[in-house]
């Protein structure tokens, strides 16, 4: 394997020289710089990166925990985050918490085992104060998709609540009043939000959301699939249905073809989160849009900036969603 002397050698100049050239940083001549360069493509040279971190005692590396990368919308959040920190010079760590507070922070304390200490975290299951705590230690951790108050300024989120009353408001504006609501069963703080714009478009607007009308799943399509079947058991009347995410609600379209109901000529359906899949159904969803790839960038932005602050500085990272109207909305307000 080529090092750094074998460089030096070749090039003519010192180890320190070659070290500036590859962290390009400190003061080189141009020639030097140039020639440098090309012994290091010549050579196929690449630096250690961890020899670097013990050197500098800092890692050019940025962590990203979320609970599963295999789902599409955690593979956006870590796309969004890769192409920041690609921006930024520094290489991605993705670590999967698959489920529970244990995994969380275990997934924590192997990207910092890494000298990894710039870090984005999707938390679901770990308390605020224990995160709290965290933030105290881990000057580059930032939590996306979570608001904590005391740490605030460490927090990336988006404001649930309005968006699922902009659907809401968009389908009582298209003349629906009676609204289904399929919500996901593990009820995190998203679904609490989202249930809770609801409720509020809704009572602005005279109709009180039942509980007969909720029905909670499994957060995928089988969950949207199932949902639908304990909607049609209960037998009561609906014309539209807010769901969860998108991947319920592919599995709600299509169940309720199953059923022998078009959407959106018998039921409308709006999703959230605006993944790919939403264009891959017929008819096309109608969904609030999740900037989740902005969020992910601006989040790794964010974390990278704090590791070389003191993080004192309030201020507050909030992202909106909006409406995308696509096709699986019908307007039913002139009949």
């Amino acid at each position: 394997m080529v090092t750094i002397k074998d460089v030096a050698r070749v090039a003519g100049v010192s180890t320190s020289t070659v070290s500036r050239v590859v962290r390009k940083e400190g003061k080189v001549g141009k020639a030097c710089r140039a020639k440098v360069q090309k012994v290091i493509d010549e050579l196929g040279y690449r630096p250690n990166i961890n020899a670097q971190a013990l050197v500098n005692k800092k890692s050019k590396t940025l962590g990203v925990i979320v609970p599963n990368v295999s789902m599409s919308f955690f593979g956006t959040l870590a796309c969004g985050a890769e192409r920041e920190a690609k921006a930024q010079g520094y290489r991605l760590l993705i670590s999967n918490a698959f489920g529970d507070e244990k995994a969380e922070l275990e997934a924590l304390d192997s990207l910092m085992q890494h000298r990894c200490e710039i870090i984005v975290m999707h938390s679901v299951h770990t308390p605020d104060e224990t995160l709290c705590e965290l933030a105290e230690k881990i000057p580059g951790l930032v939590f996306i998709n979570r608001f904590i108050a005391k740490i605030a300024h460490r927090c990336v989120w988006l404001d649930n609540t309005r968006g699922a009353q902009e659907a809401t408001q968009f389908l009582l504006t298209a003349g629906h009043k009676d609204i289904a609501v399929i919500t996901r069963k593990d009820m995190n703080h998203d679904a609490q939000s989202r249930l809770d714009g609801i409720g509020m478009a809704l009572s602005s607007a005279g109709i009180k959301l039942e509980k007969d009308a909720i029905v909670e799943a499994e957060a995928n399509m089988d969950g949207g699939r199932i949902a639908v079947k304990e909607l049609m058991a209960k037998g009561d009347k609906f014309s539209a249905i807010l769901v969860y995410n998108d991947n319920m609600a592919i599995g709600v379209v299509h169940e309720l073809n199953a059923c022998g109901l078009k959407v959106p000529e018998d039921v409308s359906v709006i999703g959230f989160d605006d993944l790919l899949i939403s264009v891959a159904c017929l008819p096309q969803l109608t969904t609030m849009h999740y900037p989740i790839e902005e969020m992910a960038r601006y989040a790794s932005k964010l974390a990278i900036e704090l590791s070389d602050q003191d993080g004192s500085a309030v201020r507050t990272h909030l992202f909106m969603p909006h409406l995308v109207n696509r096709g699986s909305v019908l307007d039913i307000s002139s009949t």
